[in-house]
């Protein structure tokens, strides 16, 4: 699983090359949330596994997500 920043979101690419779903940060729930590119897609339990562990890696500051200078 890849996740590749895109503005102030990051795309999760499977190991296939799909963009599976964005992850941003919902600033009104003070946390990242997965957003799905696909609603009849079904994740894998490794994708699942992988999106919730950079998620609670992002809530924690474990990783960090970059955002986009418009300077």
């Amino acid at each position: 699983m890849l996740f590749l920043p895109c503005q102030d979101e990051l795309d999760c690419i499977n190991d296939d090359g799909r963009i599976l779903g964005k992850i941003r940060f919902d600033s009104s729930k003070e946390e990242h949330i997965f957003n799905s590119a696909d609603e009849s897609l079904s994740l894998t339990a490794a994708e699942e596994a992988s999106i919730s562990e950079r998620l609670s890696g992002l809530d924690s500051d474990k990783y960090s997500m970059p955002t986009q200078d418009d300077d």
